[in-house]
């Protein structure tokens, strides 16, 4: 799914350019005509007779054919087209896009109609194919705009579906052309109120035109780059790196600190403080640990001892392929699949080792820009380190996902053959297991399929589960080190000493203690302030984090091991896991 509509005015638009010219406002009464009465729709406003006029952005005229996308003025029988979606594109991402966009903007934004641009010879397929789609997305009036190819002629309609008998199911088009970059930047003047904005006496020419730049300066979210920016791997990648997370997190708590909207309520004023002593220790820390790193040639030290511990990895994952490619504790394996799976893991890291010898030139001047993000925190270097040990692991996460794909795909194989021998199926559009008979033919290929699996199923258990206990141990070091990142983002440390030096800011009640009890005199008492608890200060006061906890349960978590699904327990953004 691809959106044009900015950029530069492409050339040849021939005769239509004169449907607008420079001049004052007043100067073009006749594109606005007035509302139509009360009676009719909001939904279209047609009346019969009347022009409808369509504002197409001139950096849209050389885009594929696609979907015109923009708002309805009804009360001006106006189309303000803001985008085309060309093909190919899902209906459901555009639907999903649309509603992105009206929830940012604020303005009706939906498809109008449909935009042909015959480049090649006419197709027959093509037009029947733009029909249908007034089908999916419906919108009374549906525009269909095409520009012929080698030629200025541009065919406009507007078809209205649900018209009573007896009148014409197509109104006449004005189309109007626009820099969409041009209104985007400029300012109307003089100010005119908008019709669904204010009831004034406004000029409807200049009602209309308000209407038209407030649609494109409103709807900048559309063809704004950074959605075109989205497209490119680098948000996916810093999705997936816990320093990117950990800076954005952090910019959120200076933008909460240097806020200039003062404090509702004493609970708001306290989470400021607990923030700018959180982000003032972070980066005390992080100048401590960046003074030692560069003490007495740490990082060359780093440097010199990283190759070889790289090198120790491998050799025993090595020793521990050939363990396995051999009898492991005994056990009787398939020699063929043994030997295959033994050799591609061997290569593997035979790849991995040769990387890491090209990049020792580097490592050392690599960990000395490293250091330096500590000046950002320590959360920020520790952050970092996560990323560095999952990128220096990345070959044995890389056999962790071969070998649980390949156990997963035997065990649901196992399952789907299992239920075969049953005379069972899962039905896939009722989600649920019916009963199904097979022929000979069918029992007979489903009983070698499952005499080969299962034969088959242990050298892969085998494989699965050692590369598991590696990933897993991985895992445990990263989250560690992210619940040190989370203590130190949301621990309040203001509220804490707070509690610890004035108790009595922090009260939970008070008590009252006998100062005097005689007979024949009044009781005399002191009531005392009873603090906070430091477990209930902390639960109270505890700053939002970046949420690194384990989403799994235990249960959860056996379950997707048994069988063969991919485990991210610290994953960061919700969703699917696989």
């Amino acid at each position: 799914m691809g959106l044009v509509s900015r950029g530069a005015a492409a050339a040849g638009l021939g005769p239509a350019n004169a449907a607008v010219r420079p001049g004052q406002l007043n100067a073009v009464p006749n594109l606005i005509p007035t509302p139509p009465p009360e009676g009719g729709a909001r939904g279209s406003s047609r009346v019969p007779g009347m022009v409808l006029k369509a504002f197409f952005p001139t950096c849209c005229t050389s885009a594929d054919s696609g979907l015109l996308v923009g708002r309805w003025v009804p009360e001006q029988s106006s189309a303000v087209v803001l985008a085309v979606v060309h093909f190919p594109f899902i209906p459901v991402q555009v639907k999903e896009l649309l509603a992105q966009v009206q929830q940012a903007s604020q303005v009706g934004v939906a498809v109008l109609g449909t935009w042909c641009h015959r480049r090649q010879e006419p197709e027959e397929g093509l037009g029947r194919f733009l029909e249908g789609l007034g089908v999916i997305f419906f919108h009374e009036p549906w525009l269909q705009l095409c520009r012929e190819r080698g030629s200025t002629f541009w065919s406009c309609k507007a078809i209205q579906q649900s018209t009573p008998p007896g009148v014409p199911s197509e109104d006449q088009v004005m189309l109007v052309f626009y820099d969409q970059r041009q209104v985007l930047l400029s300012q109307l003047h003089p100010p005119a109120a908008l019709p669904d904005h204010q009831a004034g006496d406004a000029p409807a020419s200049a009602g209309g035109l308000a209407a038209v730049f407030d649609t494109v300066a409103r709807s900048k979210a559309l063809f704004s780059s950074d959605r075109l920016f989205r497209l490119w791997p680098l948000p996916f990648i810093c999705s997936k790196l816990s320093t990117c997370e950990q800076v954005r997190h952090r910019l959120g708590q200076l933008s909460l600190v240097f806020s200039t909207q003062k404090a509702e309520n004493p609970t708001q004023l306290m989470r400021k403080a607990n923030v700018l002593v959180s982000v003032l220790l972070d980066v005390a820390l992080g100048l401590a640990l960046l003074t030692w790193l560069h003490g007495k040639d740490r990082i060359g030290q780093l440097a010199d001892a990283l190759i070889p511990v790289a090198d120790r990895v491998a050799e025993e994952l090595q020793h521990l392929l050939q363990w396995l490619m051999g009898a492991p504790a005994g056990l009787k394996m398939n020699r063929a699949l043994d030997q295959v799976l033994g050799r591609f893991f061997l290569y593997h890291i035979h790849l991995w080792i040769s990387y890491i010898h090209l990049m020792s030139p580097f490592i050392e001047r690599i960990l000395w820009h490293v250091g330096l993000s500590a000046c950002l925190g320590l959360t920020v270097a520790v952050s970092l380190l996560s990323d560095i040990i999952a990128l220096l692991t990345f070959h044995i996460y890389c056999f962790y996902v071969y070998g649980a794909r390949l156990y997963c795909l035997k065990i649901y194989g196992l399952s789907s053959l299992w239920r075969l021998f049953r005379g069972k199926k899962w039905n896939v559009l009722r989600q649920r297991v019916d009963s199904c008979s097979y022929d000979l033919d069918q029992l007979f290929i489903g009983t070698l399929l499952f005499t080969i699996l299962v034969f088959l199923l242990p050298t892969t258990a085998l494989y699965y589960l050692v590369f598991t206990l590696l990933r897993l141990l991985v895992v445990a070091v990263q989250g560690l080190l992210h619940l040190l990142v989370d203590l130190v983002n949301s621990l309040p440390l203001y509220s804490v000493g707070l509690r610890l030096c004035r108790p009595y800011r922090l009260a939970a009640g008070v008590k009252f203690r006998v100062l005097e009890h005689e007979a024949g005199k009044p009781l005399r008492l002191l009531m005392q302030i009873n603090p906070l608890p430091y477990s209930r200060v902390v639960r109270t006061y505890r700053l939002p984090s970046r949420g690194c906890r384990p989403k799994l349960s235990w249960s959860s978590l056996c379950r997707k091991l048994f069988f063969g699904e991919l485990i991210y327990p610290w994953r960061q953004k919700g969703g699917k896991q696989d």
